[in-house]
């Protein structure tokens, strides 16, 4: 064989070799050439192994394949900042299931969230405690969190959860105190499992059907991961949404549904942590009152006054204003993923509970 033929053999084989291996279909970085993922090895000891960020890591700038997204109503995290992102292997796009379902996300894929605060004391600075992911992988969703250090300019994997007190200034320069919990893996699962398989809550279509400010300007969600080539482009042509609950000129009822089904009803739900209770809090099974617990005598007694899950036009008799209102880890609602009241939404339930009528037997 001359030394020509062995070398285009040799090329051949290189091609043949990359194209068979599983995980250099993994491999090969994004559009920005910064990710570089090998599914076998997550997770990753440290955040900036993954090379989702650019620049100063605390600024959490994407690379350019890690795409931005926010549901229309995220959950409440202790008044934390969030960021959320997405990253599929190049090639691979998620498929529409229902409005009312997570899509279906190839292996590979990472979802990721950041908390922080802003106007940190003493120092009056941003202060990222943690970013959670959730990968596929083999089919199956994991967990992994990784926790900032103290001179923000990394993350290592804790899957054992952590406190972080701190004190923080609202834009009226009042201060708040939170001690701040990093949860554990074990904790994720509780929030983040169907009939105790793992599995994210927030990516379902519904909540992505609103519009996000890109860097290039404002677009809808779904058409942007469509036109990023991170989702199939089939989807049906009356794909609902649910409400912003901070909308002022939004329906009330629709505000509360929209509260709950992203604060409650990942443990109110069929195959869910909590679907022993009587409620079911999510968005498509809201319309029907008595899921919203309208006149629902509770199944435990907190305390005598408290007669109804939700007495029309009384808090005082409301189960469901007594635990959005209590910091008690025993009784508070939900029971992870806050510390403090969040008085904004407490305000909101104390509206649409004092417009119902009429009152409960």
């Amino acid at each position: 064989m001359n030394k020509k033929a062995i070398i285009v053999l040799s090329v051949l084989g290189a091609v043949a070799a990359c194209t068979n291996d599983p995980d250099e279909l993994l491999a090969p970085s994004g559009p920005g050439g910064s990710v570089d993922i090998d599914l076998g090895a997550l997770p990753y000891d440290s955040l900036s192994s993954y090379g989702f960020f650019t620049g100063n890591l605390q600024d959490l700038q994407p690379a350019p394949s890690v795409l931005p997204y926010s549901p229309i109503t995220p959950l409440f995290s202790d008044y934390a900042h969030k960021s959320r992102f997405v990253w599929m292997p190049p090639g691979s796009k998620a498929q529409y299931v229902s409005e009312d379902v997570p899509l279906d996300f190839p292996d590979g894929t990472v979802l990721i969230k950041n908390f922080w605060f802003e106007r940190v004391q003493p120092t009056d600075v941003k202060r990222v405690l943690e970013t959670r992911m959730l990968f596929k992988r083999n089919g199956e969703w994991e967990f992994a969190n990784y926790k900032w250090n103290a001179a923000q300019t990394e993350a290592v994997l804790d899957l054992f959860g952590s406190f972080a007190p701190l004190q923080w200034l609202d834009d009226d320069d009042q201060p708040h105190d939170v001690v701040y919990r990093i949860p554990s893996d074990a904790e994720c699962l509780v929030c983040h499992k169907q009939n105790d398989i793992p599995e994210p809550i927030g990516p379902k279509p519904r909540n992505l059907n609103g519009n996000f400010q890109y860097a290039d300007g404002t677009m809808n969600q779904l058409q942007r991961w469509i036109q990023a080539g991170y989702l199939e482009d089939n989807l049906p042509g009356n794909v609902g949404a649910v409400t912003d609950w901070k909308d002022p000129n939004a329906n009330l009822n629709d505000r509360v549904r929209a509260y709950v089904d992203m604060n409650c009803a990942h443990c109110h739900s069929d195959g869910k942590h909590c679907d022993y209770r009587p409620m079911r809090f999510a968005w498509q099974e809201t319309t029907d009152p008595i899921n919203l617990g309208e006149c629902v005598i509770p199944d435990q007694e907190v305390l005598p006054q408290l007669t109804h899950i939700v007495a029309r036009g009384d808090t005082a008799a409301s189960m469901l204003y007594y635990r959005i209102s209590s910091t008690d880890e025993t009784l508070r609602m939900p029971l992870l993923g806050r510390t403090v009241v969040h008085e904004e939404a407490r305000q909101l339930f104390a509206d649409w509970i004092n417009s119902l009528s009429p009152s409960c037997n």
